[in-house]
């Protein structure tokens, strides 16, 4: 744990700088008529879900590379995330994945506890075979031709909703390898039908307070085609299912030049976007740590969430997904929970009355200035000030590198040594 003296310690000597900087700052807001109070409670109240796979290195499919102190069980990846937290005060849940994490649930709750955590979302695993299954999922899981590897698969999946039931989580996201590599492989026809039928046994298992969150992938392991490859074949898929089921929008799980932020509009339009897994992309479902390639996109997404705040029903789960191969996990995790978080505020900055007007009049310069002159606003004295008030660190990644954490877990937990390659 980095204890609240380390991080009141590390926070006293930059205490003035910010009241400064957030004072500047708000003056300069007033005069827009922008109140920062209000910014800054809207920052302390913003939750973004950690993923407890986040917390150790990931791979490429040739090879991984981890770090000392990688974390050798959940019990570890929770002291991770209570880490995060208590540094960023932002990320107050976290995501499990089953059977990675799978342990007594007295024990779960007990070490969230230790660190003020919750659970969020429940993710299933049928893309990878498990030393005591029966059947292999090589040739898919959920739309697989033989009916046997579907009930495991469908049995997996509500062992992942009663787990969560004893823990606090509300809902299960299900993302699926399942495709084809080749033309011919397979009928997509009858393969989308056992999905959907396999899908349908699920659903039937969630408590009346659960949801049931459909992820889509374009491709990767299936390279030809996928069972559910885009966000129209996950929106036909929610709109099957029922009013409990959800799109989840990874915002890396889309073709090149996509525009995610209109898909946001439609689902939210249909009234089945459920959520996000946040990451960022070069290529293609490259996991990068949120905002460093696309910062502008991921503000375009959130303009699109703030704009549907009064939207009746609209609920959203916000989750990280990411893999970090080259950097240590905790910080990248803090990186990418701060950008989620900037991107949220530079989007609460938007004029909306005078961006209305100028659409009204076509006027696509002074519109798209509008959200321009929001996204090139510094808040970060707002963030910051919002970590300080709430027992977080001013500036987190400076805070945990002078705590030694990574060498004093490094002392304690197992070595892991690289690994084959593996796609996370």
């Amino acid at each position: 744990m980095i204890t609240k003296d380390i991080i009141e310690a590390r926070n006293a000597p930059r205490a003035a700088d910010l009241e400064a900087d957030y004072a500047a700052l708000g003056a300069r807001l007033a005069r827009n008529g922008i109140a920062i109070d209000d910014l800054l409670t809207r920052a302390k109240a913003f939750e973004v879900a950690v993923p407890s796979w986040g917390t150790g290195t990931g791979g490429t499919r040739f090879a991984r590379f981890p770090g000392g102190g990688e974390p050798a069980n959940i019990f570890d990846k929770l002291d991770d995330c209570g880490v995060i937290h208590g540094l960023t005060q932002a990320t107050p849940r976290v995501s499990l994945h089953i059977p990675w994490d799978k342990a007594a649930p007295a024990d779960l709750l007990a070490k969230a506890e230790e660190h003020g955590l919750g659970f969020d979302a429940m993710n299933s695993n049928t893309f990878q075979d498990q030393p005591d299954q029966a059947h292999s999922y090589k040739f898919g899981s959920l739309s697989h031709v033989d009916a046997a590897t579907r009930a495991q698969a469908i049995e997996h999946n509500l062992e992942c909703i009663e787990i969560g039931k004893t823990i606090g989580s509300k809902s299960l996201t299900v993302w699926i390898g399942d495709g084809a590599n080749f033309p011919g492989q397979t009928h997509m026809g009858r393969q989308f039908d056992r999905y959907l039928a396999s899908m349908k046994e699920i659903y039937a298992g969630l408590p009346e307070d659960w949801r049931i969150f459909s992820e889509h992938k374009i491709y990767e392991p299936a390279f030809y085609s996928t069972v559910v490859q885009d966000w129209g074949t996950s929106l036909l898929t929610a709109q099957e299912l029922g009013e409990k089921a959800m799109c989840l929008v990874d915002l890396g799980h889309h073709a090149p030049n996509v525009n995610i932020e209109m898909i946001v509009s439609r689902l939210i339009r249909a009234g089945k976007l459920g959520g996000f897994h946040f990451n960022d992309s070069k290529y293609g479902d490259d996991d990068l740590d949120s905002g460093t390639i696309e910062p502008y996109r991921l503000f375009l997404v959130w303009n699109e969430l703030v704009d549907a705040e009064a939207t009746p029903g609209l609920d959203l789960a916000h989750m990280i997904d990411q893999s970090h191969n080259v950097t240590d996990p905790i910080e990248s995790l803090m990186i990418s929970a701060m950008e989620i978080q900037r991107a949220f505020v530079q989007a609460s900055l938007v004029d909306r009355v005078a961006l209305a007007g100028y659409q009204e009049e076509n006027d696509a310069l002074m519109a798209s200035a509008t959200l321009r002159a929001a996204f090139r606003t510094d808040v970060e004295p707002i963030l910051a000030m919002a970590r300080m008030q709430t027992g977080g660190a001013i500036d987190p990644i400076a805070t945990y590198r002078a705590s030694g954490y990574r060498a004093a877990v490094s002392e304690t937990r197992p070595v892991v040594t690289g690994a084959g390659g593996g796609i996370v």
